[in-house]
């Protein structure tokens, strides 16, 4: 195997479709997706989707959250809507509820630009992620599982991330449609509900 460089930063601004799952699937597991957004420059991000993990058997309802985490402004905005499932004769209905807003603390992106570089990933081969080549880079975490971040080949263009506290049951997170390019301003704006 070559010697790589050191691991490379995220793109400046870069967004994706994203689908989310675990490894492996339990039974009470649920395969979720969604949008994100991440605005490095500005220090903002944004992520449209269905939770996971998320318990629609203890809730009664799937949960969609739309969340703008600013860490300039050092606050993130959620935006909640419940789905509820409920049998009728002719099949399943599904209801929708608009849940009240949600503002917390929030000091830095979900996933910073330099994660790799400043964690020390190590490169961990070559592989084949969504059809695609792909670089492995690990990060090891005291106490917990390694994270895994599969980029396209050669590039910072994220393919795949591997995360979880449990090595036994690891989150993972496709990024199929991945585009490292602007990001319109009104992204970054949330109606207030």
């Amino acid at each position: 195997m070559p010697k790589h460089a050191a691991p490379p930063l995220l793109p400046m601004q870069w967004s994706s479709a994203y689908i989310s799952y675990w490894l492996p699937m339990q039974p009470e597991d649920q395969v979720t997706s969604g949008y994100c957004w991440f605005d490095y420059a500005r220090n903002i991000c944004r992520i449209d989707g269905l939770f996971n993990p998320w318990s629609e058997k203890e809730t009664g309802h799937r949960l969609w959250m739309s969340e703008l985490g600013d860490a300039r402004l050092g606050q993130s905005r959620k935006q909640k809507v419940a789905y509820a499932r409920e049998a009728e004769p002719a099949g399943v209905k599904l209801y929708e509820t608009a849940l009240a807003d949600e503002v917390t603390p929030f000091r830095e992106l979900f996933l910073p630009q330099a994660i790799l570089l400043d964690g020390n990933a190590r490169h961990d081969g070559s592989h084949t992620v969504l059809g695609q080549a792909a670089d492995a880079w690990v990060l090891e975490r005291p106490g917990k599982a390694s994270s895994v971040f599969y980029l396209q080949a050669g590039s910072n263009r994220l393919l795949r991330m591997v995360t979880g506290n449990d090595a036994e049951h690891l989150s993972v997170r496709d990024f199929p449609n991945f585009f490292a390019g602007d990001i319109a301003d009104s992204v970054f704006t949330l109606e207030k509900n």
